[in-house]
């Protein structure tokens, strides 16, 4: 059984590679049963969550995402968020191999991103801007690079600060970019090919008034009904997909907002990764629609990436 941590992890799942795998894996027919989230008391007062987010592909591959939360683990220098990511043959139900759930989390969710780009994103997509750039966003520098043109990338954030620190950072990770800070939000969105918002705010930071035709929005950040990061004239200005249409019917409220007020209907989300990736449902269609994506997450991708990882590993 093959046991990688995140360093190991980080480079056996190239970006370019990992958007193929999730291609491919969502061709496939996975089973992704509900996902399981514990509530666990700490000796603090606090609660912690245990959470198992289990999936396969009948005869490929068995396997769980298992993750801790930990709110008091940013005062000791840990992070909040941790998981490992365990597989099995789907033949035998052999263990196979753990690797590090914390960097599949934000590789796979920026190759997910990319994959949705792939689609919906103009094929001359070359200015990207983050709004967000913290640990997760700073993987879609790459992620994005490899379906699309990038040479400009800008980021911006509610710290200014950390907003030039993450530029400074990934400024000298990719050379060949134009990278640095943006400080006015909505010049940013009007000036981007693609926009991609990796925020914990629950409140609109993307308006639908910003949004130039030809755009691309890709929405990560929030999950939960009541939580979005844009408005509802993104979203009806917008042709609308998902990662996985049912869950976004559950959680996203970017979609579900709008829904209950009227403003759309459930015909508004056009498709998803499987009907995208089979061909049931075009993706863009001409140069000057705005295109908006939003991703809530799904063990597929999990499993996918772990599986890849493995793979690489193995060579």
């Amino acid at each position: 059984m093959i046991v990688l941590d995140k360093y190991e992890t980080a480079t056996a799942l190239p970006y370019g590679a990992l958007v193929e795998a999730l291609r491919e894996a969502f061709k496939k027919d996975y089973t992704v049963p509900l996902r399981g989230m514990h509530k666990i008391p700490l000796a603090d007062g606090a609660t912690a969550i245990y959470g198992v987010m289990p999936g396969w592909a009948a005869g490929e591959v068995i396997g769980a995402k298992l993750i801790t939360v930990f709110p008091g683990n940013a005062q000791k220098g840990l992070p909040t968020v941790q998981a490992v990511v365990a597989l099995f043959d789907g033949a035998t139900g052999t263990p196979i191999g753990v690797v590090d759930g914390t960097e599949v989390t934000y590789r796979r969710t920026a190759a997910a991103s990319a994959l949705a780009a792939d689609y919906l994103a103009r094929q001359d997509a070359a200015r990207l801007l983050i709004v967000g750039p913290g640990a997760l966003g700073r993987h879609f520098v790459g992620a994005m690079a490899a379906v699309r043109p990038i040479r400009e990338v800008r980021l911006w954030g509610r710290d200014a600060a950390k907003a030039q620190a993450a530029a400074a950072e990934l400024a000298a990770a990719y050379p060949k970019l134009d990278i640095a800070a943006a400080t006015d939000l909505e010049a940013a969105v009007g000036s981007a090919d693609i926009v991609s918002s990796v925020t914990a705010s629950t409140e609109p930071v993307v308006f639908g008034r910003w949004l130039n035709p030809g755009v691309h929005l890709d929405l990560v950040g929030a999950h939960t009904p009541t939580s979005r990061e844009c408005d509802d004239e993104a979203v009806v200005r917008a042709r609308v997909y998902a990662d996985v249409r049912s869950n976004v019917f559950a959680e996203a409220g970017e979609i579900l907002i709008p829904l209950k007020s009227g403003k759309i209907t459930e015909s508004h989300v056009l498709g998803d990764f499987s009907d995208l990736v089979s061909g049931r449902v075009a993706g863009r269609r001409s140069a000057d629609e705005i295109t908006l994506f939003k991703s809530v997450g799904t063990a597929v991708e999990d499993l996918a990436a772990g599986a890849l990882a493995l793979a690489q590993a193995r060579k």
